[in-house]
C-alpha cells in the first residue's frame, strides 16, 4: 500500500484510447504543438516539429514533479498513489499563453515564426552578419529599445506607445526596427541594447551554446565515467542547491547495469530468481 507507481503513456491508462500507440512527434503533431512554431501559412510556412523531443521531456518533468508530491504526501498519510502521466495531456497542458489565447478570446493561434502573439517587438532580426532575438516585454525596455537603435522618437508615437498599440500596428513596427538592424553588425547591436538594459541575445547554435565562455563559468558540460570505462561528455544539471553542490556526475548506465541490482536490494529477489528470469530472457 505504500508503493508509488507512475506510469507513462500516449494517451492514459484508463482512456478510450489507452491501447494506442505514440511517439513524442505524434504527440507533438496532435496535441497542437506542432501548428505554432515556423514561417506564417503566407509565407508558404507548414507545420514544423520542435527540434527535440520536447513532448516526452515535458511530460517526464510532470512525472517527476508528481512522484515527488506522491511522496510528501505518503509521509502524510503513510500510503502510496498510482499516478498516470498522458503524454498528450501534457502535452495540452503546457501550451500556455497560446491555449489561454484561445480559450479567452476564442482564435485559433497561427503561425508566427520567431514573433510572440501578445509581445511588439519580441521576435528574432537579421543583422549584417548574422541574426538577433529581441524580447521586448513592457512599456519601459520598449523605450530602452528604441534608445538603443537610436530612434527615441518611436516611444511617444502613438501607434506604439503602449503594447496594445504595437500588437495592433506589428507590421509598421517591425519593418521599422528591420531596417533599422539590418546595416548593423550582431556583436554592436547586442552591446548596445546591453548598455540600454534591453532583453537581446544572438541566436547561437548548439556548439556556440556549449563552447563559449559563459557554458566554461558555468559549468555546463560535465563528465563520468561508465563501467566499460568510457568517458562520457553530459550536459549539467542546472539546478544550484547552494551549499550542497552536485559533487560528481555518474555515466548514464549501460543496459541492464542496474537490473540485478534493483531485483536483489529493492524488491528481494534471490540469485536463484534472477538466474531463472535471464534464463527465461525476462531480463
Amino acid at each position: 500500500p505504500r508503493l508509488i507507481v507512475c506510469s507513462i503513456s500516449a494517451f492514459g491508462q484508463d482512456s478510450s484510447r489507452a491501447d494506442e500507440p505514440g511517439y513524442d512527434a505524434m504527440i507533438q503533431a496532435s496535441g497542437g504543438l506542432m501548428s505554432l512554431p515556423g514561417s506564417a501559412a503566407a509565407e508558404g510556412g507548414g507545420p514544423q516539429k520542435v527540434g527535440v523531443a520536447i513532448a516526452d521531456i515535458m511530460a517526464g518533468l510532470y512525472a517527476a514533479n508528481a512522484v515527488l508530491a506522491a511522496l510528501y504526501a505518503r509521509g502524510q498519510s503513510g500510503r502510496g498513489k498510482r499516478i498516470d502521466v498522458p503524454l498528450y495531456a501534457s502535452q495540452v497542458a503546457w501550451l500556455a499563453n497560446q491555449a489561454m489565447n484561445y480559450l479567452v478570446g476564442g482564435e485559433v493561434p497561427a503561425r508566427r515564426g520567431t514573433a510572440h502573439p501578445n509581445l511588439v517587438p519580441y521576435q528574432a532580426f537579421a543583422t549584417r552578419d548574422g541574426d538577433l532575438m529581441l524580447a521586448v516585454g513592457n512599456d519601459q525596455q520598449f523605450e530602452a529599445c528604441m534608445r538603443g537603435l537610436g530612434c527615441e522618437d518611436l516611444a511617444r508615437d502613438a501607434r506604439f506607445d503602449s503594447n496594445a498599440r504595437r500588437v495592433a500596428n506589428r507590421d509598421q513596427l517591425v519593418a521599422i526596427i528591420a531596417g533599422r538592424l539590418a546595416p548593423g553588425t550582431t556583436a554592436d547591436w547586442l552591446a548596445s541594447f546591453a548598455a540600454a538594459g534591453v532583453p537581446a541575445g544572438p541566436v547561437n547554435d548548439i556548439g556556440e551554446v556549449l563552447g563559449n565562455a559563459y557554458a566554461s563559468e558555468r559549468g555546463f558540460v560535465r563528465h563520468g565515467r561508465n563501467r566499460a570505462g568510457a568517458d562520457v561528455p553530459m550536459v549539467a544539471n542546472p539546478v544550484d542547491f547552494g551549499a550542497t553542490p552536485v559533487a560528481s556526475y555518474r555515466a548514464p548506465p549501460l543496459l541492464g547495469e542496474h537490473t540485478d541490482e534493483v531485483l536483489r536490494e529493492w524488491l528481494g529477489y534471490s540469485a536463484q530468481d534472477i538466474d531463472a528470469l535471464r534464463l527465461e530472457e525476462a531480463i
